[in-house]
């Protein structure tokens, strides 16, 4: 199959809708996603043309989905792109819609508390979970001075991640 699998970076524009059907729970939203560049003449960014197109999102995705996004949020969907045709009384007319395969948060305008949906877990990460009396009271979100968990946490040889000083987050020009 050839399908056009795009990742679109945009905004909700209305509350998403939830619906059950005969082929599963489908959840839609509509995507707004404004093109930027950068106008050397003027010295600042300018908006582009706006891609608006229908978002869906079926089964699992659906209900998560549902969930967790809101009028207004900032995201990044990724899925086939399709088009979507009718007949209105003025004649045929279409628009694009996304299939999506994942939606999530756009990171780059905020910050996203991530919670595993349980049912879909597989059945070896359930036996990399702590066990023992305390297993159960281990809370979901631990504070920053937890213990790293195995199964939870991301865990490896000393070094593996880089940290940061001063002069990392000093501000850098954009490069065009």
């Amino acid at each position: 199959m050839n399908d056009t699998t795009v990742t679109v970076v945009g905004n909700v524009v209305d509350a998403p809708r939830r619906n059950n059907t005969q082929n599963g729970a489908v959840t839609n939203f509509r995507l707004a996603s404004t093109a930027r560049r950068y106008d050397a003449a003027t010295e600042q960014f300018v908006d582009g043309g706006t891609l608006w197109v229908d978002v869906e999102c079926w089964n699992a995705l659906s209900g998560n989905v549902a969930a967790s996004i809101s009028k207004g949020d900032p995201v990044i969907v990724h899925g086939a792109l399709t088009t979507h045709s009718w007949e209105s009384d003025a004649g045929p007319r279409s628009k694009p819609r996304i299939k999506a395969f994942a939606v999530g948060p756009n990171l780059q305008k905020g910050r996203a508390l991530f919670t595993r949906d349980k049912s879909g877990r597989a059945a070896d990460e359930h036996s990399a979970a702590p066990s023992g009396p305390d297993a159960a009271d281990a809370p979901d979100f631990p504070g920053p001075d937890a213990e790293p968990r195995a199964g939870r946490d991301y865990v490896d040889a000393e070094g593996a991640l880089n940290s940061l000083d001063a002069d990392d987050l000093t501000a850098q020009p954009a490069h065009a």
